[in-house]
């Protein structure tokens, strides 16, 4: 009997073989790798190099609609491909539904089901809603753009219907021990999936309104415009700072979780997720083969015992788990690079997160140019490069950066002089200490190519094989397709097939275990390879060689037929997204003016101003039992705001809060649904609200008084909403500074001190104004929270005076206007004229045009829209 592991064809390196079969705890919890499949051919690089599972996205409701994605009539053809190869398709509808888009996702959703799409990936809970209500066993994933930081956030998602949740990002391995802790405590039950590799977004994902702000592109719809990729100028207290080659504010290295995967795997997670479906087939293929081929080996190496790490280790002190080899880190540079960095799992050190340098791929680094000689520089680099290669010149400008293809490569003891073509780059513009960085090897790109082309299988996975009989008995073979690299794991996928004569006693060649092996191992034009063997056949026996091949072929094609049916999940084939829209009713309310302040000053302004419900974010909680003596002293109504996001070990800051004895809670998490429960809260627009199914989801399952309806919602979509649910439940944004980037990246920390987080950073936050301009000459006004997290705001604030009468037309009755860094004159004239707005003594258009504001409510009509009223003519 032999084991042994997946394996790629003869042009593939090998992983390590014969493992034992027994497993160890950590053997048991090896996770799933989970590729990227923008097109065809990178769901073809991502099987091909070992993926476990793609995802991917179809024409619409993905959250990157500029990949070539997959249409519906393809999603038959492409599930049965990837379940033959035993791999899991995993389908994206990871962004918001609007009201009217509805009937389109049920639609979709139905279409996923009956092609035997393995899970959805979800953002929206109302889609969660639907999905439950169209079939109960269809599995549903949370996506990382539903922004869970907790064990509430897991069990929420629960609750929704997900059987399993990626996490956010800047969970480190310590938020992942003491959720899983918390979550074993509280007996819920939970995969958790994490993003391993890939570009890192700067702000929490589904809590980032940059690109809507800013170009009218949402990033909760798919269309996210990168403006964390862009230069920003660093004012501070009225005055540029200079920060010399330091322009990228936002823009983080990417994400490369190689030399903590043993912690990852310690922590319990379930899949490893790599990022990049705007990407190349060929970096899809080189950094699922370095992720698969390291995984294999950190699981053998837990099973074997040859790298135990010690059982009792204080968190956050654990040793490197995974030495990266030179060649790995080369592989993923050169598969694409911003800079390779472990992200938030090993905690926040906001130096070293964003460099600040540049934002493009950069590749593998090879030195400091030493010398510039005519068509020539020299340099010392222990990178390989030859003739062919591109290389890109670093001054620390990139809109002055050079770059082109190397001509020769010249080597003198340990320098190395690269020569360039006449007039490709210009020498003179490179100076001595000028850095090199190495951004293209055709010949591994190549290699990458070749892994996945053709139409033979280069990834196999194993089957398991029990051979029976006696002599005068058929010969009887039992195989099992298997996953994982330890051959152990059945995929539920059995065969059996029997020969057409019987075994005769065996004079000289009997069917030894070897020679069994020899046969059902011919396995090379198929998608498995022999895993396992077992003899069971009783006495010296024989049976012909050709007898033996063809039992081994139609075990083959039954696993095969197998593999191809589609899952079998249960549909409600009468069930409409229309049995979910709650009841509509009529509103008699008088129209109301909202106000959201931030200090006291503003407070005492909005109170003596008259408004009688007053909304608190202050960046420290302490405060809050001020503003709610103001507003008693005024009978106001004060509610105090939590920090947006809440994580592991962060309970006190919401007791602080709640021990103001505010008349509510502006509710904008998972842990303020649970931590305030009981009280009366109202839903932020944080909770991304938009959709009728949605919106009752919140006020029936967790009470809400009211919900912020999403800012991802223009006028018309507001409408929508309003119209197919109680006007009475929502409020709308009208007035404010749009909260673009909500990040755990501290720019305070990062560019006004030496330190790398709040324990050492000197709180810069609390000493300087700080503003972002942008190369429009805007300045966003930046912000930090108790939880030390940075919003940056919209510098110029926008309003939606001109649609209020239309809105109140269609129910609404609520309207919240948010002040940011406003003087207390300021919010009593904003207030005065919304006031006399609403009395109908003032225009919506005399409103902005007095108050000097952006006009615009929500989205503008986006890319997005476009595109589907494109498709329909």
């Amino acid at each position: 009997m032999t084991s042994s592991t997946p394996h790629f064809s003869s042009q593939s390196v090998s992983v390590p073989a014969k493992v034992p079969k027994s497993q160890t705890q950590s053997g048991d919890r090896r996770p799933e790798l989970l590729a990227p499949a923008g097109s065809w051919d990178c769901a073809k690089a991502a099987v091909e190099n070992g993926a476990d599972a793609v995802y991917f996205g179809l024409d619409r409701f993905n959250a990157r609609m500029r990949a070539e994605n997959f249409t519906e009539a393809e999603l038959p053809e492409l599930m049965g491909w990837l379940h033959r190869r035993g791999v899991k398709g995993y389908v994206t509808l990871n962004t918001l539904v609007f009201p009217k888009e509805l009937a389109a996702a049920e639609s979709y959703l139905k279409t996923m089901i009956a092609a035997g799409v393995d899970a959805a990936i979800v953002q929206d809970v109302g889609i969660c809603q639907l999905i439950r209500h169209l079939s109960p066993d269809f599995p549903i994933h949370a996506s990382t753009q539903m922004t869970v930081t907790s064990a509430a956030g897991v069990a929420f998602a629960k609750q929704a219907g997900a059987e399993l949740v990626v996490l956010a990002r800047e969970c480190s391995l310590k938020d992942l021990h003491r959720i899983q802790s918390q979550l074993q405590t509280a007996a819920v039950s939970m995969p958790l999936e994490v993003f391993v590799h890939g570009a890192l977004c700067v702000a929490y994902s589904g809590q980032c309104l940059t690109s809507e702000a800013l170009g009218g592109r949402s990033a909760n719809r798919g269309e996210c415009a990168q403006a964390c990729r862009m230069t920003y100028d660093l004012i501070a207290d009225g005055r540029q700072v200079d920060l010399g080659d330091r322009q990228y504010l936002l823009s983080p290295q990417d994400l490369s979780g190689l030399p903590v995967l043993g912690d990852l795997v310690r922590a319990g997670v379930a899949c490893l997720k790599i990022e990049g479906r705007l990407k190349t087939p060929e970096y899809v293929a080189g950094v699922t083969r370095t992720y698969r081929q390291a995984l294999d080996r950190v699981m053998a190496e837990a099973v074997s015992g040859e790298k135990q790490l010690p059982e009792r280790h204080k968190l956050g002190q654990w040793p490197t788990s995974y030495e990266v080899s030179v060649e790995e880190r080369y592989a993923l540079e050169m598969a694409f690079s911003r800079g390779l960095y472990t992200g938030w799992f090993q905690g926040i050190d906001n130096q070293a997160l964003v460099h600040g340098r540049f934002a493009k791929k950069r590749g593998a680094y090879l030195g400091e140019v030493s010398a510039v000689r005519h068509q020539q520089v020299e340099l010392v680099t222990k990178i390989p490069i030859q003739p062919g290669d591109g290389v890109v010149f670093d001054t620390g400008h990139p809109d002055s950066d050079q770059g082109g293809r190397v001509y020769s490569v010249e080597r003198q003891s340990e320098k190395t002089l690269l020569g360039f073509g006449h007039r490709d780059i210009n020498l003179d513009r490179v100076r001595p200490g000028t850095q090199l960085w190495k951004t293209s090897d055709p010949e591994l790109d190549k290699r990458w190519r070749q892994s996945y082309s053709g139409e033979q299988p280069r990834f196999q996975q194993p089957i398991r094989v029990r051979v029976l009989g006696s002599e005068g008995e058929p010969l009887s073979a039992i195989a099992q397709a298997l996953t994982g690299q330890f051959a152990t794991t059945p995929q539920g996928h059995i065969a059996q097939s029997q020969s057409a004569m019987p075994l005769v006693a065996a004079h000289s060649r009997p069917l030894t275990t070897e020679k069994l092996m020899q046969q059902f191992a011919r396995l090379g034009n198929t998608p498995f390879c022999l895993g396992e063997l077992t003899n069971e056949t009783a006495g010296a026996v024989m049976l012909p060689v050709s007898e033996l091949n063809r039992i081994r072929r139609e075990l083959v094609e039954q696993l095969l037929a197998q593999r191809a049916r589609p899952r079998q999940w249960q549909l409600n084939a009468s069930a409409r997204y229309q049995d979910l829209l709650p009841a509509r009713t009529k509103t008699e309310q008088n129209a109301q003016i909202i106000g959201l302040v931030r200090n006291l000053g503003q407070l005492q302004a909005a109170l003596n101003a008259g408004m009688t419900t007053v909304y608190c974010e202050f960046e420290d909680p302490a405060r809050y039992r001020d503003a709610v003596a103001l507003g008693r002293a005024d009978n106001a109504e004060i509610f105090v705001a939590p920090p947006r996001i809440t994580k592991p070990g962060e309970q006190y800051i919401l007791k602080q809060v709640r021990s103001a004895g505010a008349s509510g809670y502006l509710v904008r998490n998972y842990d303020h649904l649970a931590f305030f429960s009981g009280g009366r809260c109202v839903g932020d627009f944080s909770l991304n609200v938009a959709n009728p199914i949605t919106a009752a989801y919140f006020v029936e399952t967790y009470g809400l008084a009211r919900l912020t309806a999403s800012y991802d919602l223009n006028v018309g979509q507001l409408v929508a909403l309003l119209s197919t649910a109680p006007s009475e439940w929502f409020e709308v944004t009208v007035h404010q500074h749009m909260p673009m980037f909500h990040m755990e990246h501290c720019v305070f920390c990062a560019f006004l001190s030496a330190g790398t987080d709040f324990t050492n950073c000197g709180r810069p936050c609390e000493k300087h104004d700080v503003k972002l301009r942008d190369r429009t000459g805007i300045e966003h006004v930046l912000t930090a929270d108790a939880g030390c997290r940075n919003t940056v705001y919209n510098g110029t604030a926008q309003t939606g005076a001109e649609s209020i009468h239309m809105l109140m037309h269609h129910g609404a009755r609520r309207f919240r206007v948010e002040f940011l860094n406003e003087s207390p004159q300021q919010v009593t004239q904003t207030i005065d004229c919304y006031q006399q707005l609403l009395r109908g003594k003032l225009t919506g258009k005399q409103l902005w045009q007095r108050l000097k504001l952006q006009n615009q409510l929500g989205v503008t009509r986006g890319t997005l829209e476009r595109k589907s009223a494109s498709r329909s003519k």
